[in-house]
């Protein structure tokens, strides 16, 4: 029996309804289809349920990367604004082979720099100068790998020639050996007349450690070499572990700083001379001076001043300091003269002279913040205010980083690569 409602539906159209109504009919439903396929919330949807995980990180990535070089094309056009493209740099003329930013001394002569300061860095003097890339030497070579390359370097890529070689002292013959187009470093040190290794033990020794492999348990993570030479002692260090960075003044030809990077080791040009080095106060375990050719005791003891900012609590001073002796004056009364100026600075810095042997001294800085207020001497004052991070400014006469959270002695600092209670402290952390 037919419902109501297909009766009526049966009485309108009829018994057949005609071809012509069929097909309008399917015309709609596929228009309808196609309607809702178009439509962003259901392709979304079905996007949605059937794309996998994947498959959206991956459209994302893509989309990402599309936006990146949108971005990178934006400010490719804003940097060459109005179509001019980037200049390029070119090459420097061969008046400037030696050129080092920041060390001019002539552009430092006619800005009015004098008494040794024209050797000095000074960025300012040097600003007007037309930007170029400094050429290497003629017969540059890349310097061979280590540990190879510490013994062995190429002689024209530090510009010590053949000539230059010969005219030398017999010390300098001594140390190096000239062959073709190489230098083959020995194991001694122009400076160090037993051998750097005998003379690195000997250092150990005067400190009270059993040998030098020892220095990292003391907490001697880091030297200062000044005027390092050829930087035998630094390459040595280096073998035990230790970061050595040397630190010379800037020289055309036969550069220290050029012959140590050239052997792989850290080195910087800077000098003795007004402004404080370019390290942060507490840098270094230990400062070495070899016969580094500074008068230390000159100028009020500034240098030495200098060398206590860069210098961790806890640390030691090593100077090695051959002097010709006097006619008819003995060892003993040359070091008596030598140590009268200097035992007066280095109280008033609260050094301890821990141990003399022969020309070589050792003087360790206090690591007990409270003995500068128990000095007798008090001629050099304590720094005022944070000047821990302070470094290429002028040499200050007082003692600095005293009130710094980084005053750590450096025999409770860290050896490996976590942190010691100490340390931690610094950061907020402790130990439990």
């Amino acid at each position: 029996m037919r419902s109501s409602w297909f009766n009526k539906l049966f009485i309108i159209i009829g018994p057949k309804p005609p071809l012509s109504w069929l097909v309008v009919c399917l015309i709609s439903v596929l228009a309808l289809i196609a309607l809702l396929s178009s439509s962003p919330s259901s392709s979304s949807a079905i996007d949605s349920a059937t794309r996998n995980p994947a498959s959206i990180v991956y459209s994302n990535y893509r989309r990402i990367k599309e936006q990146t070089a949108a971005d990178y094309l934006e400010l490719t056009s804003v940097s060459s604004a109005g179509g001019a493209k980037p200049r390029e740099l070119g090459i420097c003329g061969k008046e400037r082979e030696n050129f080092v930013p920041c060390h001019n001394v002539s552009a430092n002569l006619l800005s009015g720099f004098k008494g040794g300061e024209e050797f000095d860095r000074h960025c300012e003097a040097s600003r007007g100068l037309e930007r170029c890339l400094v050429r290497p030497p003629k017969d540059y070579k890349i310097p061979l790998q280590w540990p190879i390359g510490r013994d062995v370097i190429w002689s024209g890529n530090v510009k010590l020639s053949k000539d230059q070689f010969l005219s030398s002292g017999s010390m300098t013959k001594r140390l190096m050996l000239l062959e073709e187009n190489q230098i083959a470093f020995h194991s001694e040190d122009g400076l160090i007349f037993d051998g750097v290794k005998d003379y690195s033990r000997q250092l150990a020794e005067m400190i009270g450690l059993g040998s030098d492999a020892d220095f990292l348990q003391a907490g001697v993570q880091t030297v200062l070499d000044i005027n390092c030479g050829f930087g035998s002692f630094g390459a040595h260090l280096l073998s035990l572990k230790i970061m050595a960075v040397c630190i010379a003044a800037y020289e055309a030809t036969g550069s220290q700083v050029q012959l140590a990077l050239e052997r792989g080791i850290p080195a910087m040009i800077g000098n003795f001379i007004a402004r404080q080095l370019p390290y942060p106060s507490l840098s270094y375990g230990m400062v070495h001076c070899a016969k580094c050719g500074i008068i230390w005791d000159e100028k009020n003891g500034m240098f030495l001043i200098e060398v206590d900012r860069v210098l961790k609590p806890g640390g030691y001073f090593v100077l090695t300091s051959p002097t010709i002796r006097p006619q008819g004056s003995s060892s003993r009364e040359k070091n008596r003269i030598m140590l009268n100026p200097m035992e007066e600075l280095t109280q008033q810095l609260c050094w301890t002279l821990l141990a003399q042997q022969d020309e070589t001294f050792i003087w360790q800085k206090t690591a007990d913040v409270d003995c500068y207020s128990s000095r007798k001497q008090r001629g050099i004052q304590l720094c005022k205010g944070d000047d821990t991070h302070l470094y290429y400014h002028p040499i200050v006469p007082c003692i600095s980083g005293t009130s710094s959270r980084h005053w750590i002695a450096i025999q409770n600092r860290s050896i490996g690569s976590e942190l010691s209670p100490a340390e931690l402290e610094i950061h907020g952390k402790s130990s439990a």
